[in-house]
């Protein structure tokens, strides 16, 4: 079952009322858009986007829902033409890691896809058997600031010279392999930083978050507010990085000096928040 991180906290700074149209860009297993219903009513109406069809399949629509399949890098042409509020909870769902068979835990032996949507041409498998060992080591480094991520690409380089890397156990036995035993049997699984920076890589997320939250922040409208829940630091670091840029230029109100993060009860009872980084701002009004 999945459970939103975060959720009284969103919600507060979101602040939805009754009628407004909200935007989840991330809706996922619809954990907090079931809190956002309750707050906008019947004359309210939440857009849901979410690049897995499977998730989507899952949810039902009604005159209050509208959900749309796609990446929300594409707000833009989808029809869209004014919001009251947006959030985007970046995590993964349970359901994506457990249950899409696409190699995106390196805790069950799937295909190295990696991908959200099923359009997506490019998966991890391509990137570890035809990338060259440079630039898998600079993906390694660059989204998963893998310390050894040099390691772990040149052992890739040999290993698919034998045969090819197929299998989300494969890759596995080739980080274990290439990292110190103290690493290896760290606190935090030696496969994390590889796996999370392949699927950042194969869904162009970085990228993709720029242009969503850009996009979506022109919808807005005045003392409308922009919530994101983020879960390492590449992606903070691009939601900091632009409030203050809105703030700076006065189009904004940062509501979160410093970001909020799940209390001591909440990562105990759900250990995927403990990265988990939530910052809020709110648009001002500006004259034509």
């Amino acid at each position: 079952m999945h459970t939103p991180v975060l959720l009284k906290e969103s919600i507060y700074f979101l602040n939805p009322k009754p009628g407004d149209t909200i935007l989840d860009a991330t809706i996922n297993g619809g954990g907090h858009a079931r809190e956002i219903l309750k707050a906008i009513g019947e004359k309210g109406r939440l857009i849901g986007i979410d690049q897995d069809a499977g998730v989507l399949k899952k949810l039902k629509s009604d005159k209050n829902l509208i959900l749309i399949n796609g990446n929300f890098r594409d707000i833009d042409k989808f029809g869209i033409k004014r919001l009251d509020g947006a959030i985007f909870d970046l995590g993964m769902s349970s359901n994506q890691i457990e249950l899409s068979e696409r190699g995106f835990s390196f805790q069950k032996n799937e295909p190295l896809l990696m991908n959200y949507g099923q359009d997506n041409d490019l998966t991890a498998r391509e990137i570890i058997n035809k990338w060259t060992e440079k630039d898998i080591s600079d993906v390694l480094y660059k989204y998963g600031e893998e310390r050894y991520s040099r390691r772990i690409a040149r052992n890739i380089i040999e290993k698919r010279k034998r045969k090819s890397v197929e299998t989300t156990f494969d890759l596995v036995d080739i980080i274990r392999g290439s990292v110190p035993r103290n690493y290896r049997n760290g606190r935090i699984n030696c496969s994390t930083r590889t796996f999370q920076a392949l699927r950042i890589a194969v869904n162009d997320e970085i990228n993709a978050l720029q242009e969503g939250i850009e996009k979506v922040w022109k919808m807005i409208l005045g003392e409308g507010r922009l919530v994101i829940i983020s879960f390492h630091s590449l992606e903070d670091r691009v939601v900091k990085i632009f409030f203050k840029k809105l703030n700076e230029e006065k189009r904004g109100i940062i509501l979160t000096k410093k970001p909020i993060i799940p209390t001591i009860e909440e990562k105990k009872i759900n250990l995927r928040s403990r990265s988990a980084k939530l910052r809020a701002i709110e648009k001002i009004w500006q004259k034509l």
